[in-house]
């Protein structure tokens, strides 16, 4: 029916950020929150009760995440429409999200503009992706592709340990290390550990826990 709002639901865990987006959503004269989540499991449990329009998913929640969130209502409801909204900007973020199934993924220190339009663009069976975002997929193709040990490594390396270390902590040997730190360089393009743990924040491979 025309005249219809566009019904959201918002997965926040940041009670203060969450707030936030309400507001900015209500206050359109064509849209409405139905339905607030602090975590990931719950934005799948109102999904399910609600069936709303749009579901912004912040990516960082407790228990299931946001891209576990959007898998999750994806796989029941594969014509879901997604935004995630998150402090993340790495492509690795993006990649995962994309993969996962979202529409549109905005950086939280978004415009308002840029956030209603990509309600309205995702609602009317679009995609959305600021040029930012766009630019940092474009610059960082294709995804490095690093198998499970790689990653275990590169978490260590970005943890600070050195390869003896690393070798004590996976219990293998210590130029085993050497060969996967040999074949994280190559992969990322980097010269070093230092760029390699550089490398792996920044575009999200690996996220800093706080």
């Amino acid at each position: 029916m025309s005249g219809a709002k566009i019904r959201i639901l918002i997965a926040e865990d940041h009670l203060i950020a969450r707030v936030g987006v309400t507001t900015i959503v209500n206050m359109q004269p064509d849209m409405t929150v139905v339905a607030e989540a602090a975590n990931g499991q719950q934005a799948v449990d109102l999904y399910r009760k609600h069936l709303p329009d749009i579901t912004l998913l912040d990516l960082r929640m407790p228990g299931l995440s946001g891209v576990e969130a959007a898998t999750a209502i994806r796989r029941e409801y594969p014509q879901a429409r997604l935004i995630a909204l998150t402090t993340y900007g790495g492509d690795e973020d993006i990649r995962r999200a994309l993969q996962a199934g979202v529409q549109a993924y905005l950086t939280k220190d978004v415009l308002h503009d840029d956030l209603l339009k990509a309600i309205r663009a995702v609602h009317s069976g679009g995609t959305f992706l600021p040029p930012s975002v766009a630019a940092t997929l474009a610059a960082q193709s294709p995804a490095p592709d690093l198998s499970a040990r790689e990653i275990e490594v590169l978490s260590l390396i970005v943890g600070g340990l050195a390869n003896k270390e690393i070798a004590y902590r996976l219990n293998i040997a210590e130029h085993t290390v050497k060969n996967h730190v040999k074949n994280i360089l190559a992969k990322l393009g980097v010269g070093d550990r230092t760029q390699a743990a550089t490398a792996a924040i920044q575009r999200g491979i690996i996220h800093l826990t706080p």
